[in-house]
């Protein structure tokens, strides 16, 4: 321990122990018990209590009988627990019949500080932290702690019923782990008596008629076969599984999601997923539950690697079946392919529609997100039904648009609950999104662009709706694209686009800025990855929308005008910014993109357009941007000016990474031969000292927000390492004069920010590079920006601090 932390320990610990103090809040204890905590893991905890016997009297103190608050009592519970994860340190305490007046009958249990939910804790986290070693079994077994840990399993309060039950687990653990544990029988009755005294409690509460008591086994059995992998794991399995399986002989079955958690646990063992017994109760789950209920334990069987056929074909057809019930009750079915053919189970009647909205749309929504999540696993069911689903999600979304005429009592029904339900049109659409990537009839992929088109049309789509209706039409335009080589996109497609832009245009207009906002994602996106194709360009010449996307540039939305200078930055590295042909315009020179976008950089008020138009800058530099090309020192001077005086820290930092891709396009990439050529290194100094590189990284080293420096200093050293010294180098006597700017670095450092550098030699700068240790600022910058309150002594200052033990001088208070 710090000598300074030794120190202030006894005033710590009587102010902890005294109950007219102002308790510390619940953080400072916290950090306390960390910092506990990492010393008796580096060391021994017995050393520490005989080193420093105020600890020991302080959980001494905290025995009598007095008003202490329910934190301080639950910090001592915790604090003993991890002194005693030690046995020589838990033999120490119970010498002084620390541990029984603590965790036994006589401590907190029978005191009226047990009503308190935190001391509950506290005292499960205690016993929890001590139960490493076999000292501690026996203690636990001995004290009478298992019935109270059984009994807390009902607690009220949610935090301590978990904890009782993960602390049964680890008392499991401990019992049956060890040295012994390869002698360990696979029959329960031969276990030790703790251990035999858990499973006949978990018994009892399997066979209970009280759901609550048996959710509460299942918790148990979910958390021992999910976190042990021990031997022993599989003689739980085999005397509690057939009570398992009777459960479902129960109606309603008990605990269905607790079940179902349960087996997906022990469908994921190592040691337990060998067992048949597994897969046959897994397999009646499947039928006894309901639809909503089975789809989690579906989903997670179809994400096991090793499961049987027969279990995979019954789970997918749980998760299809909502879907199958669409198909049939708006008259899909007839000449399409079964959407359950070869799966296990009947299919959904008609009449078993979901009595409620709530439930159909929740089965409709859970079975979605399951397909969704399974559709790109490489282990999802083949062959995959790609053609009725893509039918189905169709099916839906017409349902929700009101656009479906169905001729069945079910489809009526079907339509008055789904009709406008924006939580069941995102969910399909994302699942439409993700058929994108499989192949389906040519019939079936031109009603899904017709769905989506009447989204993007309607004006009852919410914002959120109309931001997935063009996420999925970009995957399935982009899924369309012509095989490498061809320069358009197919045919059905190619027709869509027309009609994709003429709705594109109005949304730009829109007066909602989501929509505005969501519109323009769409087109960035689109012309990123199709700027090259023939058709696509056409077509969008051909329409407004790029004047409209420039035009966004001044919307009042910040959001927008970000996503509109994305947007032209894409448009524009494409070359599809033409100038706008309209008389009005044509008397008025129109600014360059380059223009435009600096401009933003220049004016705007709010910080995301301004980081947008960086992100553009550093990716035209990188590209070779035609109007960067041109000229690029002046067009990297004058960004750099613009970024360096800007107020926001990220703007700052995309302003170094550009400069950091001028470095790399004058001196190359970093590699394990870094050094550049004496006479290409000689050029690239001057040209970035003409463009006041060096400023601004000098500068941006002593930024007072710590990414910033942290860029420049990375900055710095990428140019160290390209400015390895020559065999021809200056004699240290004949060295450049740096006075002037090591002055000026000082005076930055100290915050004096105002003067420049002024005009700099290459030399001065390379000298000034290699004097400085970038590598210790670097390390120093990577600490937190509190690693010096966030230590212990800082901890215990504040602390003490607080009930003025301390003077104000020694305080940290930061």
């Amino acid at each position: 321990m710090d000598p300074e932390c030794a120190r202030l320990l006894p005033a710590l610990c009587d102010v902890l122990a005294d109950p007219r103090q102002p308790v510390a809040d619940d953080t400072c204890l916290e950090k306390l018990l960390d910092w506990f905590k990492a010393v008796t893991e580096a060391g021994s905890s017995l050393l520490l209590l005989q080193d420093h016997p105020c600890l020991v009297e302080l959980l001494f103190h905290v025995l009598k009988p007095q008003d202490l608050s329910s934190r301080i009592l639950s910090f001592a519970l915790r604090l003993a627990g991890i002194f005693a994860a030690q046995e020589n340190c838990f033999q120490y305490l119970q010498q002084g019949e620390l541990l029984p007046g603590l965790f036994g009958e006589l401590g907190p249990l029978g005191a009226a500080a047990w009503a308190a939910p935190s001391v509950r804790s506290g005292w499960i986290q205690g016993l929890h932290s001590l139960a490493q070693h076999p000292s501690a079994l026996r203690f636990l077994a001995d004290s009478g702690a298992v019935d109270t840990i059984f009994s807390l399993q009902g607690d009220p309060s949610l935090f301590v019923a978990s904890a009782a039950g993960q602390l049964l687990v680890r008392v499991l653990d401990l019992a049956l782990c060890g040295p012994a544990e390869g002698h360990i029988s696979l029959q329960a009755w031969d276990w030790p008596a703790c251990a035999r005294k858990i499973v006949c409690h978990l018994e009892d509460c399997l066979r209970s008629e009280a759901t609550p008591r048996v959710t509460q086994a299942l918790h148990v059995l979910t958390t021992a076969f999910g976190h042990c992998h021990g031997l022993w794991t599989q003689g739980l399995w085999v005397q509690l599984s057939p009570l398992v399986a009777r459960l479902l002989e129960k109606d309603p079955v008990p605990a269905p999601h607790a079940l179902v958690d349960l087996l997906l646990s022990v469908a994921r063992s190592s040691m337990l997923s060998s067992d048949p017994g597994l897969w046959e109760t897994a397999a009646q789950t499947l039928s006894r539950l309901s639809p909503t209920q089975a789809g989690p334990l579906a989903a997670g069987i179809l994400k096991l690697q090793d499961c049987p056929q027969a279990l995979r074909i019954q789970a997918f057809g749980v998760l299809l079946q909502p879907l199958a019930f669409v198909l049939e009750a708006t008259a899909q079915a007839p000449g399409m392919p079964g959407l359950l053919e070869g799966a296990a189970g009947d299919l959904m009647a008609v009449d078993t529609l979901p009595p409620s909205k709530s439930a159909c749309v929740g089965l409709l929504c859970s079975a979605l997100a399951h397909l969704e999540l399974l559709q790109p696993l490489p282990q999802r069911p083949s062959p995959w039904p790609q053609a009725p689903l893509l039918a189905a999600v169709v099916a839906i979304l017409r349902l929700c648009n009101g656009s479906a005429a169905p001729n069945s009592e079910a489809g009526g029904r079907l339509c008055a609950m789904l009709g406008g339900c924006v939580r069941v049109q995102r969910a399909a659409l994302d699942f439409l999104g993700v058929l994108s990537q499989g192949l389906g009839p040519q019939e079936l992929v031109t009603q899904v662009f017709a769905i989506l088109l009447e989204y993007l049309v309607s004006p009852d789509s919410s914002p959120t709706v109309l931001k997935k209706a063009f996420q999925a039409t970009l995957r399935w335009l982009l899924s369309s694209a012509a095989p490498p080589g061809c320069c358009d996109l197919e045919p059905y497609a190619q027709l869509v686009l027309g009609e994709l832009l003429s709705v594109l245009r109005k949304r730009l207009c829109s007066p909602c800025w989501e929509v505005r906002d969501s519109g323009l994602e769409f087109l960035t996106q689109m012309t990123r990855h199709q700027g090259g194709q023939a058709g696509f360009r056409q077509a969008l010449l051909a329409s407004e929308v790029p004047e409209l996307t420039r035009q966004l540039l001044q919307d009042p939305e910040s959001y927008v005008r970000a996503s509109a200078v994305a947007a032209v930055g894409q448009l524009s590295s494409w070359g599809l910014l033409a100038a706008p042909s309209s008389p009005e315009h044509a008397a008025t020179p129109q600014k360059t993109p380059l223009e435009e976008l600096l401009l933003v950089l220049t004016t705007d008020s709010e910080g995301f357009p301004r980081r947008a138009v960086m992100r553009v800058f550093t990716e035209w530099l990188r590209d070779g941007y035609a109007d960067v090309a041109e000229d690029p020192e002046r067009f990297v001077a004058r960004v750099l000016q613009a970024a360096s005086g800007d107020l926001d820290w990220e703007v700052r930092v995309q302003g170094l990474e550009l400069a950091l891709a001028f470095l790399e396009q004058l001196l190359g990439p970093c590699g394990p031969s870094a050094a550049a050529p004496p006479g290409t290194l000689a050029q690239a100094l001057q040209a970035l000292c003409r463009v006041q590189l060096f400023e601004f990284a000098f500068r941006s080293l002593f930024d007072c927000d710590r990414p910033v420096a942290q860029k420049s200093c990375d900055l710095l050293l990428f140019l160290r390492a390209k400015a390895t010294p020559s065999s021809n180098s200056q004699e240290a006597g004949d060295g450049p004069d740096v006075t002037s700017v090591e002055a000026a670095l000082r005076r930055w450092q100290a915050g004096e920010q105002g003067q420049p550098l002024g005009e700099l030699a290459p030399e001065a700068v390379l000298a000034v590079l290699r004097s400085m240790d970038l590598e210790a600022l670097q390390d120093t910058l990577a600490e937190s920006s509190d690693h010096v309150e966030r230590s212990p002594q800082s901890l215990l200052q504040d602390m003490l601090a607080t009930v003025g033990v301390l003077g104000d001088n020694e305080a940290d208070c930061y």
